[in-house]
């Protein structure tokens, strides 16, 4: 089941192949093995996942059940949740137990997810290693005495490691986009005001942004389009329709211009992550993209 992306497990769910607490039960299983490797997870929710999978089948059974009803995620831990700790990564917020749900955590709630547990990150944010956690560091699933990234390195460890669907992030310089890329794994962050930042505690609050971090780029469509919104409570947040980012997934990429800086490839480059990234831009061209060779000097910056 843990190595089904999110969409295929939202589509056994719906047939009848899955129930969520059989899904619940299983990632509750995989985290108690695993999660001792990883120090991905910092809390376990294990009874309120079990009470809401039971919820969720519930809903199913009475034809009210949306996309992400009974799909089991992680919140990173600096999204403010009435059930558990948030910590923050950090001593200050040891036993901190908020009075209220991010705006993020009921949209998520609302669609029917289940929340598994809360992710380590870089203490407040401020790190891109997930090294300085009072918590301990996380390490990568794929190599363990290497670093996720960070901030949001438990969240993109515990979906590398398959510990959950997906998980939720923040980004300010990197944190959603770093640490997926180096768990290989999908992570997005929005455009500025997308998604509320109501109960997320800031690090830089002109530049923070929540946003998914999943398995494909398929399944972090379907995460932000429950997130994603307009919220009275947050003053910066858009008023803007939300689209719906499942549409477009297929569609051609014709008339987008790609920039390539050729300050981005030197000497230093490693071959790997450049063999990686010309294949990459090869697949973008061959869906429509023009790439376009640019310079983008540092002199005097």
């Amino acid at each position: 089941m843990h190595d089904k992306t999110l969409a295929a497990q939202a589509a056994m769910l719906a047939q009848g192949e899955l129930s969520s607490v059989e899904l619940v039960e299983h990632y509750l299983e995989r985290i108690e093995r695993y999660n001792s490797r990883l120090n991905a997870y910092l809390s376990i929710n294990s009874q309120g996942a079990r009470d809401a999978a039971q919820a969720a089948d519930q809903r199913r059974s009475q034809g009210q059940a949306g996309p992400l009803t009974g799909i089991p995620i992680a919140h990173k831990d600096i999204f403010c949740t009435t059930q558990g700790k948030t910590t923050c990564g950090s001593r200050m917020l040891e036993n901190f137990i908020a009075p209220y749900n991010a705006t993020v955590v009921d949209k998520l709630n609302t669609a029917g997810v289940v929340t598994l547990g809360k992710a380590n990150m870089d203490e407040f944010a401020m790190g891109s290693s997930n090294e300085n956690s009072y918590f301990g560091p996380v390490a990568n699933p794929w190599q363990h005495d290497r670093i996720p990234g960070g901030s949001s390195g438990g969240s993109a460890a515990i979906v590398a490691a398959q510990l959950a669907a997906a998980a939720t992030g923040t980004d300010t310089g990197g944190s959603i986009r770093q640490p997926a890329a180096y768990c290989g794994i999908t992570g997005i962050k929005p455009t500025y005001g997308r998604v509320s930042r109501y109960g997320m505690i800031a690090f830089a609050s002109s530049l923070d942004q929540g946003g998914p971090l999943a398995r494909t780029a398929e399944d972090c469509a379907l995460l932000l389009q429950a997130m994603a919104g307009h919220d009275e409570r947050d003053s910066t947040s858009s008023p803007a329709a939300v689209p719906d980012y499942c549409a477009d997934l297929n569609k051609p990429l014709n008339g987008l211009r790609i920039g390539i800086p050729d300050e981005y490839f030197t000497d230093g480059l490693d071959s790997a992550v450049g063999d990686c990234i010309t294949q990459a831009l090869a697949s973008l061209e061959q869906a429509g993209a023009t790439l376009k060779r640019i310079s983008l000097p540092s002199q005097g910056l």
